[in-house]
């Protein structure tokens, strides 16, 4: 006989009720790992009332494909389409099994560029997790490419993918939101229960301006692709965090200081008890630094 665990689903999903039509899924607040087998960011559904949006896809086609199944069986309906909110292997990579099953798949108008021009990108998940965990997987070009607004009906509401700014987080990072639900799904917009990742190819004015926007919708409810809060402040440690480095980095800047000192600078304890706070505190100063030295 075939050992039992051969038969066994890889996740358990344990699901977070927003309300009736959206329910969510919390990923594990640090890097991928093989502990987490990639689950890191936040994934949701919303219930359209003919069918299913989903917004992200996690890491894995395997990942993606026990979602699915898990989803169905909970709700006897149909996913028809999967919104990427940014192009991070966390995020982008389960898209694999959707776009095999004919979903389809809408993201920024800029995420084929960042996707064919970020390979390295896509190897964090392929090296860190076991094989039979990555099988099937890769990254998808989606579908249906959103510059600013794009518009999902469905027989009971419409929700909106929005791009307020250029760039955030990342330069792909779109928003989600559900005026009837009063809900938003912000992806890496917003970040709760780990610290704030400011990337190299972050923008900290299109940033604010995002969460600004967020803030003028008075929405119920907001995610961020990170943790677990999804209460109407949720973004409010990310754009008081952002507001604080964007100020302390360019007072450093307009002194003309040696980035060896830049950690004089930078006072921003207030959040060290963030989990990868010690690790990213200093390198996202540095990352806004050297972005300002070669405007």
């Amino acid at each position: 006989l075939l050992p039992i665990f051969l038969f066994a689903n890889f996740f358990d999903f344990k699901p977070l009720k927003i309300n009736k039509d959206i329910t969510c899924f919390i990923g594990d607040y640090n890097p991928i790992l093989k502990s987490n087998k990639g689950f890191v960011s936040n994934v949701c559904y919303v219930d359209m009332g003919n069918y299913l949006t989903l917004i992200d896809a996690s890491a894995t086609y395997i990942f993606a494909k026990e979602l699915n199944a898990f989803i169905e069986k909970s709700t006897n309906k149909k996913i028809k389409i999967v919104v990427i909110t940014n192009y991070h292997d966390d995020r982008l990579l389960g898209a694999s099994y959707f776009k095999e099953k004919g979903v389809k798949i809408v993201g920024a108008s800029n995420l084929p560029k960042l996707i064919k021009s970020h390979p390295d990108t896509y190897k964090r998940t392929m090296t860190t997790l076991p094989k039979e965990l990555t099988k099937n997987t890769k990254a998808v070009l989606p579908d249906i490419l959103v510059d600013k607004e794009l518009e999902i009906k469905g027989k009971g509401k419409s929700i909106f993918v929005l791009k307020p700014s250029k760039a955030t987080q990342s330069p792909a990072d779109i928003i989600v939101y559900s005026p009837n639900d009063s809900f938003i799904f912000a992806g890496n917009t917003i970040f709760n229960g780990r610290f704030v990742n400011y990337a190299k190819d972050s923008n900290i004015d299109g940033w604010i301006k995002t969460l600004k926007f967020i803030e003028n919708k008075h929405a119920k409810y907001v995610i961020g692709g990170h943790g677990k809060r999804f209460d109407k402040n949720s973004y409010k440690p990310t754009l008081e965090y952002l507001m604080m480095l964007r100020k302390q980095v360019k007072k450093a800047n307009e002194d003309d200081i040696d980035p060896a000192d830049l950690e004089k600078y930078i006072h921003t304890d207030k959040f060290k008890k963030i989990p990868h706070y010690k690790e990213l505190y200093l390198r996202n100063a540095r990352h806004y630094f050297n972005q300002l030295e070669w405007q």
